[in-house]
């Protein structure tokens, strides 16, 4: 018979375990509006079915302070569980324990999550909420976070990685989910910052909030680092669940595929997309009439709105889309536009995933600011990743389709597997207006009437150039098609290229133009 001392000291250790950091900290997480990692956890997994790892592990550094054993689990709560009946890996920053601050025993336990996940071929998922380093270890920290994202850089491209921030994401802390595939933060909790206010006051002078540094906004509209933002805990781990409903368990494994109800909206196609090239339109409406079901994941909603991307499934097979936005700056491309879609396509090419690229492009956007800013390097990421990219490529163009834009948008000799477009497609090196004041420079200073000699000689050219046949006859086109048959031909191209199988020359690894 066990010792019933046995089993009571048991309990009582793990009693104290779930506790964390005792219940004052516990209320004073509820009282910000935050969970504690475990109810965290609870929320995001399927009920029952976390397991945890080394629950009792404490720091093991010297120069650490005695006051580190007294919580165990060293600040983190790490384990594995199923979402929608599918494995994953999580670890889950615990701030009721000192501040969830990073340590060597902390960051020993996140690495080998990282790494068993990787072995077992199933998703990470981080819940982010800490401090940062923790200071009392001093170097000893700094290494152990080091670790951790170099555990990231080793799972990129063998699994998923979600990061999920919950709270404060500072210091070293905030590179691990900038390392990763997808950043979801809370509204008004989430934070990410390399220098908290006090330093930055410090450093320069400049007095401002965390919120300011690196709050949900900032990383969602202007600096590109979060992919998601939701109001509250609840809804930012209901996001992880969809997310990864498109996403396959491993790079070795097709994406999930998922029974579908037939239904085509593609009857309403045609009165989606202008006749008049000038005239803007929201291409949302055009990417949902073609998803199964009309359900569409948008990703980097709110940066560089001039490009959509994300996840939709045809034929219950996931896709994923890059669709110029007419709406906004009429679709043109533009840096952040292009590093956007570039790392998107890059993710979608390392798990497998099908590519449908939607095209409404004038060019990439002129001007000495994007000159300057680097517009020719950052454009060319998105040429780059879609030369590399190996999964099923298929193209759509709606309408405008100009120059280097057009040719970075997943065109022909790009590699695209079949390159569709509809009537209203126009297929040109530039605007019939910018190209009559090249090519007809001569005759229009020679005219009695320039304005309508212009006028005759671009009526001119849009009719001879100006369409998709011209492009077709030459190759740079398939097939064009009507709106209405839009889903059939995407959903039997999306069936017919599932096993494409790729060599390409043998080398260490390009070099992108980061």
């Amino acid at each position: 018979m066990w010792d019933s001392k046995l089993k009571s000291e048991l309990k009582e250790k793990r009693e104290k375990m779930l506790k964390g950091g005792g219940e004052r900290r516990i209320r004073a997480q509820h009282e910000k509006g935050k969970h504690t990692a475990r109810e965290r956890i609870d929320m995001l997994l399927d009920e029952g079915s976390f397991v945890e790892f080394a629950g009792f592990q404490i720091s093991d550094v010297p120069v650490a302070g005695s006051h580190s054993d007294e919580y165990p689990g060293d600040g983190v709560v790490t384990g594995y569980g199923l979402i929608n009946g599918r494995q994953v890996f999580i670890s889950a920053q615990d701030f009721t324990v000192m501040g969830g601050t990073i340590s060597k025993g902390n960051a020993q336990k996140i690495c080998r999550i990282i790494r068993l996940a990787m072995e077992h071929k199933a998703p990470y998922i981080s819940l982010n909420d800490s401090g940062g380093a923790r200071i009392d270890e001093g170097i000893y920290a700094l290494d152990a976070s080091s670790a951790i994202l170099n555990a990231n850089v080793m799972a990129s491209g063998v699994i998923p990685q979600i990061a999920v921030v919950l709270g404060a994401c500072a210091g070293v802390a905030s590179y691990s989910p900038a390392l990763m595939d997808f950043v979801i933060i809370q509204r008004d909790n989430g934070q990410m910052y390399l220098t908290g206010p006090d330093v930055v006051k410090a450093a320069i002078g400049q007095d401002v909030t965390a919120g300011e540094l690196g709050g949900s906004e900032t990383h969602m509209s202007k600096s590109g680092v979060a992919h998601f933002c939701y109001a509250d805990d609840k809804e930012c781990l209901g996001k992880v669940r969809e997310l990864l409903d498109y996403l396959p368990q491993s790079w070795e494994e097709k994406p999930y595929y998922k029974e579908y109800l037939d239904m085509d909206f593609s009857d309403q196609l045609e009165g989606l997309v202008p006749d008049n090239p000038r005239k803007p339109y929201d291409v949302r409406p055009v990417i949902l009439s073609i998803a199964d079901g009309g359900l569409f994941l948008e990703v980097q909603r709110d940066y560089a709105k001039n490009i959509v991307v994300g996840f939709m499934r045809v034929g219950g097979e996931a896709v994923g889309v890059v669709a110029n936005q007419p709406r906004e700056m009429a679709g043109s491309l533009d840096s952040k536009a292009s590093e956007k879609a570039a790392r998107f396509v890059r993710f979608c090419d390392a798990f497998r995933i099908p590519l449908l690229t939607m095209v409404d492009v004038p060019g990439y956007m002129p001007g000495l600011e994007m000159e300057t800013e680097g517009v020719i390097r950052r454009g060319a990421k998105l040429l780059y990743a879609f030369s590399e990219a190996t999964v099923p490529r298929i193209t759509l163009i709606l309408r405008k389709a100009y120059g280097g834009a057009y040719i970075a948008m997943n065109s022909k000799n790009l590699g695209a597997d079949y390159v569709f477009a509809w009537p209203t497609a126009q297929i040109a090196v530039m605007s019939a207006d910018a190209a009559v004041k090249i090519l007809k420079r001569n005759e229009l200073k020679e005219a009695s009437d320039p304005e309508a000699l212009r006028e005759e000689f671009k009526d001119e050219y849009e009719r001879e150039y100006y369409n998709p046949y011209y492009a077709a006859s030459i190759g740079m086109i398939d097939e064009v098609i009507l709106p209405e048959e839009t889903r059939k031909r995407i959903l039997q191209s999306v069936d017919a290229f599932r096993n494409k199988d790729v060599s390409v020359p043998r080398k260490r690894h390009g070099n992108i133009p980061l």
